[in-house]
């Protein structure tokens, strides 16, 4: 047990009970607990293979290369349409964790075994995602702000990608751009202040 991630464990939530349930488990499997983004992450020889978070609806263990386990349980939920690596395993209630403890087991050791293997998830790239016409215009228009836009790193021009075609019109398209640029010039992402 990593004290600086005791804080999470111990802090009134609806999930206490499941939180700490699962962090048993993971401590069994001989994970190494780290604080990462704020919340329990457990790693092998430095890396990333599960974090423990909760929702208002449920709780979940995320695996961040989820898409390579074999999800020999149908279990595994993607978290929105954009996510292409992690995958969650989702709790209403500290039983199912209890019921399940042999598959998350399993499936954490697969985790682990892919790691240790060095496989990767395939990534998209930013020009695999569809440009809004709306943003791709004020790149032909604006030469500032499209060489600041390039100099975002491929994840920022990513989420304004995303961010910006969520909306339904054109209109709306155009006032998060607007909206965006100061951010853009300063090389921020959509979301960060």
């Amino acid at each position: 047990m990593n004290p600086k991630v005791d804080f999470f464990f111990d802090k009134p939530s609806q999930w206490k009970d499941a939180f700490r349930t699962l962090r048993t488990l993971a401590l069994e499997t001989g994970v190494t607990e780290e604080l990462k983004w704020g919340v329990p992450c457990y790693t092998y020889r430095g890396n990333n293979i599960f974090l423990i978070h909760g929702f208002k609806e449920y709780c979940a263990l995320l695996f961040h290369k989820g898409v390579l386990l074999n999800d020999t349980e149908g279990v595994l939920v993607q978290q929105t349409k954009n996510v292409q690596s992690a995958r969650q395993i989702r709790f209403t209630h500290t039983d199912e964790i209890f019921s399940m403890q042999k598959v998350l087991k399993a499936y954490i050791y697969e985790a682990i075994e892919i790691e240790k293997a060095g496989l990767e998830v395939k990534m998209k790239t930013t020009s695999d995602f569809n440009m809004p016409k709306e943003l791709q215009n004020k790149l032909d228009a604006d030469e500032a702000f499209k060489t600041a836009f390039e100099a975002l790193t491929p994840g920022r021009q990513r989420g304004y990608i995303l961010h910006i075609s969520q909306a339904k019109q054109s209109k709306t398209r155009v006032t998060r751009i607007e909206k965006f640029i100061p951010k853009i010039f300063m090389g921020k992402g959509y979301n960060e202040q």
